[in-house]
């Protein structure tokens, strides 16, 4: 062994400790930003969904598998932060399973205006799963607390627009910084 590989070693050990510490910092960031109203950043009352945008980023150069564990862990916090009902996980693990399939099969450029047509595309899709988890609740418990299958629908078509334009927005936001990092760092292959 020569002199430099301790050295080598515990740079290596820090700088998975930084890149851990950014990913989960960014994560506890699109979390704190969820419940943010900011003036101009809402439509109808809906904000950009900040954590779809995380599930995103970190799916486009991953694997299916690793995109559906990013969807598991962020629907599991964003349940806590919310009602677990309906509950967020099968929505961001979708999505995060599409983005990856996207990518692996080239359909997409990795530029920022493919990445904000992927979340406008992956926005739709959650909130119908949603919406779909709603209205499953009622048909199971009819005179439930949510309103009548009509009302849902009527009220997801605004939601799911709104979610999916401003997250198409904002998206780069999230996707560059965290792409540049994770690209600088080699956590995964530069294309």
């Amino acid at each position: 062994m020569t002199s430099s590989s301790p050295n080598s070693l515990r740079s290596l050990r820090t700088r998975r400790l930084l890149n851990g510490a950014v990913t989960v910092g960014s994560v506890l960031l699109c979390l704190l930003l969820l419940p943010t109203r900011i003036p101009g950043m809402e439509i109808l009352g809906v904000g950009p969904n900040w954590v779809l945008m995380w599930v995103v980023a970190w799916s486009v150069k991953r694997t299916a598998f690793e995109g559906a564990i990013a969807g598991l862990v962020l629907g599991l916090l964003q349940d806590a932060m919310t009602a677990a009902q309906p509950t967020h996980v099968p929505a961001l693990m979708l999505v995060g399973v599409l983005t990856a399939r996207l990518q692996k099969q080239r359909y997409i450029q990795e530029d920022i205006v493919s990445v904000a047509l992927i979340v406008f595309g992956m926005a739709v899709i959650a909130e119908t799963v949603t919406a779909i988890q709603i209205s499953l609740h009622n048909l199971v418990q009819p005179g439930s607390f949510y309103p009548p299958l009509v009302e849902i629908w009527v009220y997801h078509q605004r939601v799911a627009l709104s979610s999916a334009i401003l997250s198409s927005l904002w998206a780069p936001a999230v996707y560059y910084p965290l792409n540049r990092w994770w690209e600088k760092e080699r956590l995964i292959e530069p294309t």
